[in-house]
């Protein structure tokens, strides 16, 4: 027989908690169980006036409702609040009736510009101790990468700007002040070369993850990922141009701090593959899988890896068998440079030194022992080192791939440095609940399986007990009756 509905009845009164219209394998339903926010009020008590004005929105709903958009992927706080209209889901997880008003999504922009990037951030450090408490997070190997964020710009908002923005400010008193008795200029060229920045958000800077891609307006996102179960332990947001091998040392000083641990082990791609970095973790005996950046296969003159360093005399010494000596020091490292004499009666010279210069000269960098033992380690590759970057892959790219797919870190919502490290702290801090629901439910099923067991051998031994006690009185009375 086919059903016939009656979709245009409305009915008054339902009876039942909102809750009952929410399934249980809601990701909302799940993340209730372990989300705690009741610090959250006195934490934001100090930003509010106790004696005038009209009350606020709640605190925890406020959170609540962000983090429902960001579970759903919905990063606009317009279509947040349009999806929140019907969705009982939100409704009930932000702790609004179906017959109370929601909020103004103009809230929100008001409430992330009073608390401030710091107490988002703050927020997503209590997340990473609720998991380490839980006992998701190690803390022992940590992967560490970076990812761009497409900023919220157009690219007819993009302008040319020069380096010396005082001649650009005061062109009028430089051409004065730089001619000559016959008015021509003797020194108004403009230095540096020019970049490319958008008006609408100046903090979004020009780059690219690859040289085969254009490069975009971007900002970048530092996350530090626990080996153990995928838990975002550090996660920090800069502009496009910053580099992220410079950011590696304090990031790890970081996740010490949060997890309490010392991180035993890191993994990262080449882009922190600095000299620098190596010595620095050698220093601090942290195991580094990070393998070192591809050298140019046909170079125009012979590579520095021809040249032999000998640390100890701090020499070194060219495929002829010369010996390059230390000259001046730059913040990179120390420039070894070779004799007149040695290069002019060199039978390598053509190969060895460019035309335009006299002697061979090489940059030995800071760390260069440190790097050299990276790459020797890298050619001997064993199978420790491979499958713990393979780790690496799926675990903190794997995260990358999450956040931009399933919850819109692909671009950037807003504008400034400040709502983008906000919106990186919030889809941390979803990722963060996924994870730690998804532990805590199976920690459930596993204790009901068990205890459903324990009950089922007790009621097992009770039935034997009586039944032994049974046949023990039947036992007794057979025999006084023969």
């Amino acid at each position: 027989m086919i059903g016939n509905q009656q979709r245009w009845q409305e009915d008054l009164f339902i009876a039942g908690p909102l809750s009952g219209l929410v399934p249980d394998d809601h990701i909302l339903k799940q993340v209730d169980r372990v989300l705690d926010l009741s610090w959250l009020r006195k934490e934001v008590t100090p930003l509010y006036c106790e004696t005038n004005g009209r009350p606020s929105i709640d605190p925890e709903s406020a959170v609540r409702l962000m983090l429902a958009g960001f579970f759903q992927g919905i990063v606009q706080d317009r279509k947040l609040m349009r999806e929140a209209q019907v969705n009982l889901a939100i409704r009930w997880f932000s702790g609004y009736r179906l017959d109370e008003q929601l909020p103004d999504h103009s809230s929100l922009t008001r409430i992330r510009q009073r608390w401030g990037e710091e107490l988002f951030r703050r927020i997503f450090q209590r997340m990473v101790t609720q998991c380490i408490k839980a006992g998701l997070v190690n803390g022992e190997t940590v992967h560490i990468d970076a990812t761009l964020i497409r900023a919220d710009v157009s690219w007819e908002s993009l302008t040319t700007e020069y380096a010396e923005k005082v001649i650009k400010e005061n062109v009028t008193e430089q051409v004065e002040d730089n001619t000559d008795g016959d008015g021509s200029a003797k020194n108004c060229s403009r230095t540096g070369k020019p970049k490319r920045r958008s008006i609408t958000d100046p903090q979004a800077t020009l780059t690219t993850s690859c040289h085969s891609f254009r490069m975009e307006p971007s900002y970048k996102q530092h996350t530090a990922v626990d080996d153990a179960s995928g838990v975002i332990v550090d996660v920090k947001t800069t502009t496009g141009e910053a580099s992220e091998g410079k950011e590696l040392i304090e990031q790890i000083e970081r996740v010490e701090q949060t997890t309490g641990k010392k991180v035993e082990k890191v993994t990262a791609d080449s882009g922190y593959a600095h000299s620098t970095n190596y010595r620095a973790l050698e220093e601090r005996g942290t195991d580094a899988v990070i393998p070192p950046q591809t050298e140019n296969k046909h170079p125009a003159r012979i590579p520095i890896c021809r040249f032999k360093y000998d640390g100890k005399n701090k020499l070194v010494r060219c495929p002829a068998g010369k010996v390059l000596r230390p000259g001046c020091e730059t913040d990179r490292g120390c420039v070894y440079r070779a004799s007149a004499k040695d290069c002019n009666s060199c039978p390598l010279r053509a190969r060895c030194v460019s035309p335009t210069a006299k002697v061979r000269m090489v940059l030995i960098v800071n760390g260069y022992e440190s790097l050299l033992r990276a790459r020797r380690r890298h050619r001997r590759q064993d199978k420790d080192d491979r499958a713990i970057y393979t780790r690496h892959r799926w675990r903190v790219e794997g995260v990358h791939g999450e956040a931009k797919t399933q919850h819109g870190l692909r671009r950037a919502a807003r504008r400034g440095l400040a709502n983008i490290a906000i919106q990186v702290y919030m889809t941390a801090i979803v990722v963060n609940l996924k994870r730690l629901a998804a532990f805590l439910l199976l920690i459930f099923a596993f204790g009901r399986r068990k205890s459903c067991v324990c009950a089922a051998v007790t009621i097992l031994n009770h039935l034997f007990s009586r039944l032994w006690k049974i046949f023990l009185r039947n036992l007794q009375w057979a025999h006084l009756t023969t």
